[in-house]
């Protein structure tokens, strides 16, 4: 009989708690305590959208020794007891006079020795998902254990997928291409950018994401002016370029990639813009290796840009995806993380056109041994128009 679990199989996550494992006793940690949801899901497989409620805090206890322990309010046993999970502890939360802190403060007192040190991920891009004022009372009294970071346990760990985690992240890839596929459809001249937002949303859904959590874009005569503002009001007209930018859900996996269309025929400016963007990618995509930096895709994207003729754009061009819309390594000139096989990274060359008018591309990858993996279907060479 299979073991209950949720989304995987329970042996995808043991293994994953298993080189948690191995991870805390290289660091000398005597266990790890996690907050953040994509942290939770990654080791439990507990999949819900309550988390968009703050009211309550969770926890989950990942000792150096023995299986992972979840202290959670009552409310989400029942779906807690539908993972791998077996040990599952609960109170009555909100509880404004101790809010799980008790309970947690106990579960780690059992589970470590008293001068243990226990991680909690405190680095970039973490957060903390408890009062702050709770945290310091945890510190208080679990001493003379020690709470330190644990950043650098989880996140080596999770930047590495599993074949189970590509093949979640491909299948929402292929969700948004069928969406994005879509958009001529729902895309003209004189169709305000608001309602192409809604009806693309809509298509993510009945193509089969089981939520949207991020939709972002733009449209302006040869290019936009950002790519995370919310749509207006005003129509499109012919000569603008619409893009489209998503971060679609599906088993709690995101995909994270653009499109450029141009509405009516593409000026000059617009497909010399996008045929750069498309060549600066096809050239990561020939020469990106394991052992590489971030920094070094950096300089990938932005020297094939530049060689092009166009000024690349400020910041990073690309990142790490997964449970999150954006994990790290960060493509910036000052990331040294070094690229190891099995990351899924989302390519994101950008350039600045003229004074507020950019264009960016994005591709999903997974790094093999051999170079990328494509998981989004690749962008035409030539800047697709939508005629009337």
């Amino acid at each position: 009989m299979a073991e209950r679990s949720l989304v995987f199989p329970a042996a995808e996550f043991r293994a994953r708690a298993r080189r948690l494992r191995a991870a805390m006793n290289e660091a000398g940690l005597d266990a790890l305590l996690l907050t953040m949801p994509a942290d939770i899901f990654y080791v439990t497989g507990f999949l819900t959208r309550f988390w968009e409620s703050p009211a309550r805090p969770w926890f989950v206890v990942v000792p150096a020794r023995g299986e992972p322990v979840a202290v959670i309010p009552a409310i989400g046993a029942a779906l807690m007891g539908r993972c791998w999970i077996d040990d599952i502890r609960t109170w009555n939360a909100p509880d404004p006079r101790d809010d799980g802190v008790g309970l947690l403060v106990d579960t780690l007192a059992a589970l470590t020795p008293q001068d243990g040190r226990i991680g909690v991920p405190s680095g970039a891009e973490t957060h903390l998902r408890m009062p702050l004022a709770d945290f310091r009372r945890l510190e208080a009294r679990i001493r003379p254990r020690l709470l330190v970071d644990g950043t650098d346990v989880i996140q080596p760990v999770r930047e590495i997928k599993s074949e189970a985690e590509i093949r979640m992240i491909r299948e929402i890839c292929a969700i948004a291409d069928r969406a994005f596929a879509r958009v001529p459809d729902i895309a003209a001249a004189g169709v305000p950018l608001a309602q192409v937002f809604r009806d693309f949303q809509i298509a993510l859904l009945q193509e089969g994401a089981d939520w949207v959590s991020y939709v972002a874009g733009g449209a302006r005569r040869d290019g936009y002016g950002d790519v995370i503002s919310p749509a207006g009001m005003r129509p499109l007209a012919s000569g603008d370029v619409l893009m489209l930018d998503t971060g679609a859900v599906r088993n709690g996996y995101f995909c994270d990639f653009d499109r450029n269309f141009a509405i009516g025929r593409a000026s000059d400016k617009a497909r010399r813009a996008h045929a750069a963007l498309f060549q600066a990618t096809e050239n990561a995509l020939a020469r990106m290796r394991p052992g590489m930096k971030a920094a070094d895709v950096h300089r990938l994207l932005s020297g094939a840009l530049a060689d092009a003729g166009h000024a690349p754009l400020c910041g990073r061009l690309g990142h790490g995806l997964g449970i999150s819309l954006t994990e790290w390594p960060s493509f910036t000139p000052l990331d040294h993380t070094v690229l190891r096989e099995g990351m899924v990274l989302a390519l994101e060359p950008g350039v600045e056109l003229s004074p507020g008018r950019i264009m960016v591309h994005e591709e999903n990858i997974v790094l093999r041994a051999h170079g990328p993996e494509l998981l989004s279907r690749r962008t035409p060479a030539e800047l697709p128009e939508i005629l009337p």
